[in-house]
């Protein structure tokens, strides 16, 4: 009896995650179907690439104007305030350009670079430029910042290191990133 009921629960668990895996799909498809059909009754059949161009074009304008009015009217309202209470705008405000860093439009993790550790070792890290001109809190020209992510974790070490100790490498971004992030286990 006990078993039947570790099977029911882990099959309902599987169920729901089945349903949340492809309803979005679904009604996607179903969607865009049902578009496609009331675009084809308005017009003759011999124009199949017109229905499937409206379709398509009318999706992507609906896409715009809900973000235009919708999307980011609210993000920027959510965002103005969590702005504006002391202690979560700090941790908001990291949280939310760290995201960007690896997911925005101002990718900032797109430089790179091998860091040799020690001037006369032969221990390497692999890590990113973040900034190159580091004045600004004080620091002298020949270092700048690199972002060292840490293996099997989302989180990471910032350093300052002398530009001699650096490397730039010829690979693209999100490749050293997995493979850092992998452990070294992903092939470049």
């Amino acid at each position: 009896m006990q078993f039947l009921k570790f099977l029911f629960r882990r099959f309902t668990n599987y169920f729901i995650k089945g349903l949340l895996l492809i309803t979005p799909i679904g009604l996607t498809v179903y969607v865009v179907y049902q578009s496609y059909r009331f675009i084809q009754g308005l017009f003759p059949t011999e124009y199949f690439l017109i229905s499937i161009a409206i379709v398509l074009f009318g999706t992507a304008f609906l896409g715009f104007i809900g973000t235009l009015l919708i999307q980011t009217p609210i993000l920027q309202f959510f965002d103005r305030t969590l702005e504006r209470i002391p202690l979560v705008k700090f941790i908001y405000t990291s949280i939310r350009d760290l995201m960007s860093a690896f997911m925005g439009n101002e990718k900032r993790f797109s430089k790179p670079v091998l860091v040799q550790v020690q001037k006369d070792g032969g221990m390497y890290k692999l890590g990113f430029i973040t900034q190159k001109d580091l004045s600004h809190i004080g620091m002298n020209e020949g270092k700048c910042a690199v972002y060292m992510p840490h293996s099997y974790n989302f989180s990471g070490n910032l350093f300052i290191v002398d530009y001699e100790l650096i490397t730039p490498l010829d690979a693209a971004s999100e490749d050293v990133m997995k493979f850092i992030v992998s452990g070294g286990i992903t092939k470049i």
